[in-house]
């Protein structure tokens, strides 16, 4: 069965499991992935190899990144247009794509992604051992 449906999958999401905000996201994800078009990679997990997709624990751990099945990866509020969509809550997001929303929705999740750690701090959900930062050049 995980073999059918690791053929299945139409874009793969690479996750910080480490990462509280990650861990929830995933969760939530999980529920809604009946059909199995959404695959999930922990970039935490020891056999985790970063420059399969030709990126670096660095690129990784700045912002968020998917991969489509021929190998194309995109970054920031698309993973989440497009995890969203390959798990059926595509109407969800719909509106995060729209060209004139879109600018700004983009620039939410960097300011998001470059104040994550703080935010967990204030929010009680610490990072495992300061795994959703790499300093201060972590910038999304």
């Amino acid at each position: 069965m995980a073999d059918k449906l690791k053929a299945l999958w139409r874009f793969k999401l690479l996750y910080n499991g480490q990462c509280p905000f990650c861990r929830q996201e995933v969760r939530w994800l999980q529920c809604w992935n009946r059909r199995g078009y959404l695959a999930f990679e922990d970039i935490a997990a020891p056999e985790f190899d970063a420059a399969r997709y030709g990126l670096t624990r660095e690129d990784l751990m700045g912002v968020m990144h998917g991969v489509f099945p021929d190998g194309r990866v995109v970054r920031k509020v698309e993973v989440f247009r497009q995890a969203y969509r390959a798990a059926g809550l595509g109407w969800l997001v719909a509106l995060t794509g729209w060209p004139v929303l879109r600018w700004g929705f983009d620039g939410l999740y960097s300011l998001f992604a470059r104040y994550r750690v703080s935010l967990g701090r204030l929010l009680g959900r610490s990072c495992d051992a300061g795994a959703c930062g790499l300093g201060p050049h972590d910038r999304g």
